[in-house]
């Protein structure tokens, strides 16, 4: 659910602004406003402050953090980081800055030209392979050049498919060259063809600029392999490769032993360095006066004390905490802060997609943690599909757990599977009937009546417009509360006349149809007769039309059971198939396969008509979104 929130002032001497940053930084509970927004035109007393000190951080960060992410890395020293980060995290901003740039004297000349040369060596060495790789293919054409003094050898690599460049080639060339050249191709292997072409030297620039112009991969070797035969092109390549990887040797182990030596405190300059300049950019929204400074933000009212106790056992009543009083409006825009159970945790991630609530608005994630879950379970409503489901979500968690958004999905996936599990107790299936195919459970008896899905299709419709019904009208009760904690007297008519318009349609239907007696007739139509007005008040001539879109969503909820339906068709499709084969292997398979594709549609179908279900019939009725979430000025520590 949402917190509370409170918005204090934080007033203090200015010479103690930095150390109350610090503070602050490390308590991490305030959202910090932009103070420079209350200050009146005209005002000489309050002014917005301005940092002076931010462009030099930026500068040495930016220094270190290369150095540091140039270095090899090496194992964390948690103890000694901890030791480096107590002693550089007090220190003056022109302490901090003045240690940097000594370790980027140190370092930053050595490690850049180390780091150069060993791109240069790693681009020759890619080189020499390429190099390498197309000789060995075009080796068995040399056989066929001519030797002869003056001329250029090239070497065209072509994609089988597009082997007729070869010939504009050929007709271009001896144009060039006045059929002064030799053209020799062959495949080298299923896909590449090469061609050797040896031309006058003269005719150099020409060749190469109208290769170049037909975009074919010309590989040109370099002057020291030219005139060479093959063989020992190949053997001078190993050659150098060997050289290139001793010298490559070599600058690891200088990085290494530069690494070694200097890694912890590279590593704990950049995180300080990133704090404090996180800090620095945290200045211009501050306020000033000659002698003292003025900090604004957002406190969860469940933190507010520890913040004030964090700043008086710091500065002994030099700053002070001034808890404010707001307007309905501007307690509106503060920031929303999600404190919800862990179970819902996974939710908050999938209510952020579609949007934050308004501070002042019911939080709507407990209820999508909720009904999102029930939903899903009533569709899939199969013991063996959410055993697969839950054990899926419980690997792939495992395996890409690092990526938030596939964690949280995963998480959901797994709630989600245990009233899956439950409706299929309910419902008595495992994959399908396998389970009652195998005598090894039954549906589900109550009132006399077994819950097989296949049986109970009418009843079941019935209940999944009730659960409609509930859900829509749930929405609007939480659409009047959020309209009076607003004070919005139309939405407060609009919301309650669309509940009175709503259950006077269906008292009218259920009268008509018999199935309550006709007495309930005069009442319902008297309860239009309130709601149309109020309606109109709310939401004008068009807002009648919400009562026709009222019922149009209610009828919605019927795709929990049409979609379970489907569901349980196709399970039974392939027990009967896979029952029905004569080999069993065979029908085990094909039984196997058709699950498998049923449990991927279960797994997409369910939960994106779950979500629409939310979004366009629940939310509606009470959800405006558009929220600041909260988000407080805090060291940021590794997950």
């Amino acid at each position: 659910m949402l917190q509370k929130m409170s918005k204090i002032q934080v007033i203090g001497p200015k010479k103690d602004l930095e150390s109350v940053v610090d503070v602050l930084y490390d308590i991490g509970t305030v959202h910090l406003e932009d103070v420079s927004k209350t200050i009146s035109p005209g005002d000489t007393i309050l002014r917005r402050m301005e940092s002076q000190s931010g462009s030099d951080i930026v500068s040495v960060l930016v220094k270190i953090s290369g150095i540091f992410h140039a270095l090899p890395m090496i194992p964390e020293n948690k103890e000694q980081r901890a030791q480096l980060h107590d002693g550089l995290r007090w220190k003056s901003h022109e302490e901090l800055v003045n240690r940097a740039n000594y370790v980027i004297e140190e370092l930053e000349t050595t490690t850049r030209e180390l780091v150069k040369r060993k791109s240069d060596i790693e681009f020759a060495y890619s080189t020499l392979g390429r190099y390498e790789h197309v000789i060995e293919k075009i080796q068995p054409l040399e056989a066929k050049l001519p030797i002869l003094e003056g001329f250029e050898v090239t070497i065209i690599i072509i994609q089988k498919e597009f082997k007729d460049v070869l010939e504009i080639i050929r007709a271009a060339l001896s144009e060039i060259t006045r059929n002064q050249f030799e053209l020799i191709s062959a495949d080298v292997d299923e896909e590449t063809t090469a061609a050797v072409t040896v031309f006058n030297k003269i005719y150099s620039d020409q060749v190469h600029s109208f290769i170049w112009s037909q975009n074919v991969n010309e590989v040109r070797l370099p002057p020291e392999y030219l005139d060479k035969p093959f063989e020992e092109v190949l053997t001078l390549i190993e050659d150098k490769r060997q050289q290139l990887k001793a010298e490559m040797d070599t600058i690891n182990e200088k990085l290494g032993e530069i690494s070694s030596h200097w890694d912890q405190e590279l590593a704990v300059l950049k995180d300080v360095l990133e704090a404090r300049n996180a800090e620095t950019a945290a200045f211009s929204k501050f306020g000033q006066t000659d002698y003292a400074f003025v900090i604004m933000g957002w406190v969860p009212k469940k933190r507010l004390k520890k913040t004030k106790n964090a700043l008086k056992e710091s500065f002994e009543g030099r700053v002070i905490v001034n808890e404010l009083e707001v307007s309905p409006e501007e307690l509106n825009n503060a920031p929303t802060f999600y404190d919800n159970p862990r179970i819902v945790k996974p939710f908050e991630f999938l209510q952020s997609l579609l949007g934050q609530p308004t501070y002042s608005e019911i939080d709507p994630t407990p209820l999508l943690a909720l009904f999102f879950p029930f939903f899903f379970g009533l569709m899939v409503g199969d013991i063996g599909y959410g055993i697969v489901i839950l054990i899926f979500a419980l690997v792939v968690r495992k395996l890409y757990g690092a990526h938030n958004a596939i964690k949280q999905l995963m998480n959901i996936l797994i709630i989600s599977s245990i009233p899956t599990i439950f409706f299929g107790f309910l419902f008595g299936e495992f994959f399908g009937n396998l389970g009652v195919m195998m005598g090894w459970i039954n549906p589900a008896v109550i009132n006399g009546m077994a819950l097989d899905r296949i049986e109970i299709m009418v009843p079941l419709l019935i209940f999944t417009i009730a659960i409609g019904v509930f859900h829509v009208f749930f929405g609007l009760t939480l659409g009047i509360i959020n309209a009076v904690t607003r004070r919005n007297k139309k939405h407060i008519c609009e919301k309650s006349g669309m509940l009175l318009g709503l259950t006077s349609i269906i008292v009218i239907i259920l009268a008509v149809a018999n199935k309550v007696p006709g007495v309930f007739f005069i009442p319902g139509i008297m309860l239009l007769v309130i709601g149309l007005p109020l309606i109109m008040y709310g939401g004008g001539a068009v807002g009648a039309l919400e009562i026709m879109s009222g019922i149009t969503n209610i009828l919605s909820y019927t795709r929990l059971m049409a979609l379970g339906m489907a569901s349980v068709i196709l399970a039974f499709v392939a027990n009967k198939l896979g029952s029905s084969m004569e080999v069993a292997l065979v029908g085990f398979l094909i039984a196997a396969i058709l699950h498998t594709l049923n449990v991927v549609l279960c797994m997409f179908s369910p939960s994106i008509h779950a979500l629409r279900l939310h979004i366009v019939e629940f939310y509606s009725k009470f959800y405006t979104g558009g929220g600041r979430i909260y988000e407080p000025f805090e060291r940021k520590t590794a997950k």
